[in-house]
């Protein structure tokens, strides 16, 4: 009898062991609206990001369009970005506006001392900053100072960037070859006023909220969205003092988290060169911040029922130690598949949260941390992370489609344990159903039968992101060696199968 007992519990425990996966797509049930700022940008004045990685001025030997270097520009339009923050990040509190309007010959030079203790030429100002986003056809996120700052200057700011008047700061606008006003359509009261911001607790940051945004006035048909500094990580005090405090003028709190692997900012982990422990500790710290983001939806659920707070998680993606001989304060990192993954898996969850969250900005577009963009003096390549974001297009302002996983094994290794299978669905503005699927097992492929409830999935086709190692990398010598490649499944006796590789990003349209 035991030995029977044991047989079928064997027999049981291999059938669930060999269990498909099931992915079933609801599209008969239309969710919210992924709003296209969920792909935003970022760059800030740090390390190579702005200069040389993005700016290298008019009079360069690098083809460049206004000082902006035309091979970046042509493939970040290639992501359709939608929004980009700048000037930071925590260079954004010792910002200081006048410093990069004018000639550029006239202009100070500082020293960031936020990043690097370099140089600041102030070469890339208002007007820079402005030129990119419209190159881009993008849209302008920006950063007040509210750290060094003052409410006066902010404003003023805001004025000079505004106002279709023939007021002082409208007509110095002018004289700098400005006509029209700028189109803001966000601006940020401070960053991180819990660390680099300022060290404030979250009482008194929310009563200089309140004192800034009085005097941060702009036209009627110009007025940005206003968006507080929030907090990070397990932290809610934040998020509930400011909905709970602020009555008006605020249309978002901010929300930084960083994927680190070994969960310690003093040694971080190497951005290649790891080995599987650290690959799956990745994966499973990105994951956590879907727990996050659900904690405080739920405060912003009872604080601001009408949901008219967004919240903005406008500093994201991977942090590993620098690369050996690069300037630690330039935060310079490779870029291998498993940010590709991460960037993925961060995608699916914002896209559970679309109500909420309605922007995101990935920590950096160039040269910085998690960057879609590497470059080399004249050289530039494409990082896993950028064709992450490429795959996920169809995404943008598409509408959610509830998602069921059934039989999702869990990939492990050792005592951690992390769903092998995400997926995310949503109806393009195109009309098609379009399925992302993010296999996290690095060693095995994995089957996943596609349902489709009130459609059909006969077939699918999209692309496929993965390679045969788990920090495989593009370099300037092989800058193509990870990018996507065609991918197709067809259905079989009214089934439809689509075998995920091991370490894989896919994203299909359902037919």
């Amino acid at each position: 009898m035991n030995k029977t007992i044991f047989a079928v519990a064997a027999s049981l425990l291999a059938c669930a062991a060999w269990a498909e996966t099931v992915v079933t797509i609801d599209a008969a049930k239309p969710g919210a609206v992924i709003n296209k700022n969920v792909y935003g940008q970022f760059a800030e004045h740090l390390g190579t990001g702005i200069y040389e990685g993005m700016w290298v001025g008019p009079d360069s030997p690098i083809p460049n369009t206004k000082g902006w270097r035309n091979d970046v520009v042509d493939a970040l339009k290639e992501l359709h970005v939608p929004l980009v923050r700048w000037p930071g990040g925590c260079f954004a509190d010792e910002y200081h506006w006048r410093e990069g309007i004018g000639p550029r010959k006239d202009r100070p030079v500082k020293v960031n001392t936020m990043w690097g203790g370099v140089e600041e030429p102030n070469s890339v100002g208002t007007h820079e900053f402005f030129d990119l986003v419209e190159l881009l056809g993008a849209d302008a996120y920006v950063n007040g100072n509210l750290g060094t700052g003052s409410n006066q200057e902010m404003a003023e700011w805001l004025e000079y960037m505004t106002s279709n008047t023939k007021s002082g700061l409208a007509e110095l606008r002018r004289k700098n070859g400005r006509d029209k006003p700028f189109k803001v359509a966000y601006f940020a009261v401070g960053n991180e006023a819990w660390g680099c911001g300022g060290n404030m607790t979250p009482a008194h940051y929310t009563n200089l909220y309140k004192t800034a945004t009085t005097f941060l006035k702009a036209p009627h048909d110009n007025r940005p969205k206003f968006i507080a500094s929030g907090g990070n990580d397990h932290d809610l005090t934040w998020t509930s003092t400011l909905s709970k405090e602020v009555k008006g003028n605020i249309d978002g709190i901010s929300f930084h988290y960083y994927t680190i692997p070994t969960g310690k900012w003093e040694v971080k982990g190497a951005a290649t060169g790891f080995g599987e422990g650290e690959w799956i500790s990745t994966v499973k710290n990105t994951l956590a911040i879907d727990k996050m983001i659900a904690n405080n939806v739920k405060v912003l659920d009872q604080n601001d029922p009408q949901k008219k707070i967004g919240f903005m998680v406008d500093e994201w993606g991977t942090w590993y130690d620098v690369e050996k001989g690069t300037n630690s304060g330039f935060l310079y990192q490779q870029n291998s598949l498993r940010d590709a993954v991460v960037a993925a898996l961060n995608f699916n969850i914002f896209h559970n949260y679309a109500e909420r969250v309605r922007m995101t900005n990935i920590a950096q577009m160039v040269n910085v941390l998690q960057a879609m963009i590497l470059t080399d003096k004249d050289k530039m390549l494409k990082t896993p992370t950028y064709h992450a974001y490429h795959m996920y297009v169809p995404f943008q302002d598409a509408t959610t489609l509830p998602v069921a996983i059934k039989d999702n094994a869990s990939y492990k290794l050792g005592n951690t344990a992390v769903p092998q299978v995400s997926a995310s669905a949503a109806r393009g503005k195109d009309g098609k159903v379009y399925l992302a699927l993010v296999n996290t097992n690095p060693n095995k492929e994995t089957e996943v039968t596609v349902n489709v409830a009130g459609g059909k999935a006969g077939a699918v086709q999209g692309s496929v992101l993965t390679a045969d190692a788990m920090d495989a990398h593009n370099t300037f010598a092989q800058p193509e060696a990870v990018k996507p490649v065609p991918f197709t499944a067809q259905a079989k006796g009214g089934k439809l199968s689509v075998k995920l590789p091991a370490k894989s990003v896919v994203v299909v349209n359902v037919e």
